[in-house]
């Protein structure tokens, strides 16, 4: 029997994240024009109202609130809560976008061995927060026994050729 223990359920890849929302049709405006999202085909066999939108390599399927008057808001923008993380190819041009389109956000920056991570952290329309980050500038090391990994495939060829020039001193 094939070892699974690194990954047990044999999973790939993150598909989708699922968004309850109070107007289906304003997250769908939300996502495609600041996020840069598509609608793709939803199938016409489900019997609630929602959309399927697509990009960067994941889903996100906006869900229509059963009760959309009942739902709270947030409105503090905290980065301790939950978010869904978009990685950018300029915090400068993200930053400036945001103020042009009038999105309050809370900037933040995080340091970790002389590497610095810039965020960006702001809300969709029914307060579900949203990072963008350059988060591809930290390592991704795992607590043991692997080798270190990194978030983008261009940072990730750097640090594998740095292991290697370690490895090939030793």
């Amino acid at each position: 029997m094939k070892d699974t223990a690194g990954n047990p359920l044999h999973l790939k890849s993150l598909n989708h994240i699922s968004v309850v929302c109070k107007s289906v049709e304003e997250s769908i405006d939300f996502y495609t024009n600041v996020l840069g999202f598509f609608p793709i085909r939803r199938p016409g066999s489900f019997d609630f109202d929602g959309a399927w939108l697509f990009n960067y390599g994941i889903g996100i399927h906006l869900l229509q609130s059963e009760k959309p008057d009942n739902m709270t808001k947030k409105l503090e923008i905290n980065p301790k809560d939950n978010h869904i993380s978009f990685q950018c190819e300029s915090m400068g041009a993200v930053e400036k976008k945001l103020k042009e389109m009038g999105i309050t956000y809370k900037r933040q920056r995080v340091e970790e061995g002389g590497i610095y991570v810039d965020q960006l952290f702001f809300h969709d329309p029914d307060g579900f927060m949203i990072e963008i980050c350059n988060c591809d500038n930290l390592p991704v090391i795992p607590l043991a026994g692997e080798m270190v990994r990194s978030c983008s495939r261009l940072n990730l060829d750097i640090i594998s050729q740095k292991q290697i020039q370690t490895f090939v001193q030793l």
